[in-house]
């Protein structure tokens, strides 16, 4: 019964918070315009509060009207408890006869100031002795089972609200049991007994007159608590898509402005930091593509996540597969060492959380040259891993030296082979298809001596002028094709199968002559000693954000390993005399080298395991902007 009465009170309140929300709409209208547009937060937030307050005030309210009608009833009670006292004082003090005539009882009745007031005398077996409404109240009906008889003969008193079937009005009955009656007073039931029971209507209008001012505040504090969450909401949206959050953000002048405008600016310092540690990210990246050690970092699990041009050369140069990549460094046999160093490490980290970096150094000889290969195992299980060219190089001093000696070496052949046949002519009655044989000697040694003295010069331009060279456009495989145009005729006459895997897309900005001599060097260079019908493979393999890979490979002969690191050398032959015959100056790989150096690349040559020489080298996209 309770829990049935406290929900319809609580519907009650549900229909009644909605009447004063509407009522509120029109007296504090700008209020509630405000709390409206702004979110579904403010408006949440109001009605959950707006809620339980109803609910609060009308749980006091119905406990303040049941206490209040309570007390009124027994005030009723009261009176008509003295008046049947009276009664019964009356009756023992005169020794009344209630059998007998009872008029002088009549009388005192009406003296009461209730002039409606009913009193009844009924015997204990509900026989009624007296009643100064009835006359003939002896012949009334027995009134053992009334209401308020049986309370009065079970607790000494009854009441009962109920409609008379003598008079047929409706009374509030009151009885006492004494030693040899019942006495029972009774009132009307009419509108003044209802209105004497009812909760005092100014209490009605103090709930109602504090309602309406909760009301209010609860609108003003809804508003500037909703604004705040609003506002820290806007916040977290712009944070969540990365937008500058202005640092005059608007909050509100309360606990959460203050967390809010806090809020603020620790995103603030944070975006700063975050732009810093970016450009100091960038000055190392920028640092790792010039270095001249080759270094790459890994994750977990061996997923390369940075590596500059130097590794990529070096392990290409360490590798036996053609067009290495940094995640292949894990599968050379050389390096294994320093694989197995890096796995026990990382089971270590993961086992033990240890704190201390650790490292591990490698010393190689492949390929004629020497490398330093070092592995730091980082906190995070990262590691990154390093590999230097520690092989020495000759002092500048003796290079030019032996450059000398070597120029002085290639002049002197051709300069000999001119003056002797030129001697010969000038000197001798010679036949007219001798001196003409004598006379194209001297003309392809002079051709000899021009290509030499041109090649000479461009290395020294490349060299100690690169800055002269103009940077321009260059489509990468229209140069090849160029190329491989211009040497088509020695191409099928050696029947040599030349195949270009590059883009039409891809493009530099380089110098065009150095870029085509780069090629040029190169495609001639497989076709004079690479062999016939030989297979030429021109790829672009590779691709980063500032540099472009390259393989150009054959899968001719090959040259010994003692040759290869040599052949970059001016006039450095592996077979002097073919070289000479087949009119080669020695410069050729001189020239690719230096000019793949003019592009800030690298480049590098090793023997394929399956036959033929394989060239890796990288060339820089934009000259202009490195």
């Amino acid at each position: 019964m309770v829990i049935v009465l406290m929900k319809e009170k609580l519907s009650l309140a549900r229909r009644v918070s909605h009447f004063f929300v509407k009522f509120a709409l029109k007296i504090f209208p700008e209020y509630m315009i405000k709390i409206k547009p702004v979110s579904r937060y403010r408006r949440r937030l109001f009605y959950n509060f707006f809620f339980i307050f109803v609910a609060f005030a009308f749980v006091i309210a119905g406990f303040q009207y049941q206490r209040e009608k309570q007390y009124k009833i027994g005030q009723l009670e009261n009176t008509l408890d003295l008046y049947v006292n009276l009664v019964n004082g009356f009756i023992i003090e005169n020794n009344i006869q209630l059998n007998e005539s009872t008029q002088s009882l009549q009388q005192f009745i009406k003296v009461f100031p209730q002039s409606d007031l009913r009193i009844t005398i009924i015997s204990k077996t509900g026989e009624v002795l007296f009643d100064s409404f009835v006359e003939n109240y002896g012949e009334l009906e027995n009134h053992f089972k009334r209401p308020e008889v049986q309370g009065a003969l079970h607790k000494d008193y009854g009441k009962s609200i109920r409609k008379s079937s003598s008079t047929g009005k409706e009374y509030y009955y009151y009885g006492v049991n004494y030693t040899n009656y019942i006495a029972r007073a009774a009132l009307p039931y009419n509108i003044q007994v209802e209105n004497y029971l009812k909760v005092d209507s100014i209490f009605i209008l103090v709930i109602l007159f504090i309602f309406i001012v909760f009301v209010a505040f609860l609108i003003y504090m809804s508003d500037r608590f909703g604004k705040s969450i609003a506002t820290l909401q806007q916040f977290a949206l712009k944070a969540v898509q990365g937008e500058v959050v202005d640092n005059e953000e608007v909050f509100p002048d309360n606990e959460l402005g203050i967390i809010g405008k806090q809020i603020v600016q620790v995103y603030n310092k944070l975006q700063k930091t975050k732009k810093a540690l970016s450009v100091e990210r960038e000055k190392l990246f920028r640092h790792l593509q010039i270095a001249q050690e080759g270094i790459a970092i890994f994750t977990k699990e061996k997923k390369h996540l940075l590596a500059n041009n130097h590794f990529i050369q070096f392990i290409n140069t360490l590798s036996d597969k053609p067009s290495a990549t940094p995640d292949t460094f894990f599968n050379i046999k050389e390096l294994k060492p320093i694989t197995d160093f890096i796995d026990s490490n990382l089971k270590e980290i993961d086992s033990f959380h240890s704190l201390n970096l650790h490292s591990n150094i490698l010393s190689l000889q492949k390929n004629g040259k020497y490398y330093v290969v070092q592995a730091i195992v980082f906190k995070d299980s990262s590691f990154e891993i390093s590999i230097s060219d520690v092989t020495k190089v000759e002092k500048e001093k003796k290079l030019k030296q032996q450059m000398t000696s070597n120029i002085a070496h290639e002049l002197k052949t051709p300069v000999s082979s001119i003056l002797g046949y030129l001697e010969t002519i000038l000197n001798s009655n010679v036949e007219k298809e001798k001196q003409k044989f004598f006379l194209e000697r001297s003309y392809i040694q002079t051709q000899r001596l021009s290509s030499l003295i041109q090649d000479m010069s461009l290395l020294n331009k490349i060299e100690e002028a690169s800055d002269l060279f103009p940077i321009e456009s260059i489509g990468v495989l229209e140069t090849v094709v160029l190329v491989a145009d211009d040497l088509h005729h020695k191409i099928e006459e050696k029947k040599i199968k030349v195949n270009i895997e590059i883009s039409e897309e891809i493009s530099i900005q380089g110098n065009k002559s150095v870029f085509y001599s780069i090629w040029r060097n190169l495609l001639e260079n497989a076709v004079n000693y690479a062999g016939n019908e030989i297979t030429i493979t021109i790829s672009n393999y590779l691709e980063d954000e500032k540099f472009l890979y390259f393989s150009f490979a054959d899968n001719g002969p090959g040259i010994p390993e003692e040759h290869l690191t040599r052949i970059f050398e001016r006039f450095y032959r592996v077979d002097s005399g073919r070289a000479r015959s087949m009119g080669g100056t020695g410069l050729g790989l001189a020239i690719v080298k230096n000019g793949v150096m003019f592009h800030k690349g690298e480049i590098s040559v090793k023997n394929v395991k399956k036959g033929g020489l394989e060239f890796i080298f990288s060339i820089c996209k934009d000259l202009e902007n490195n």
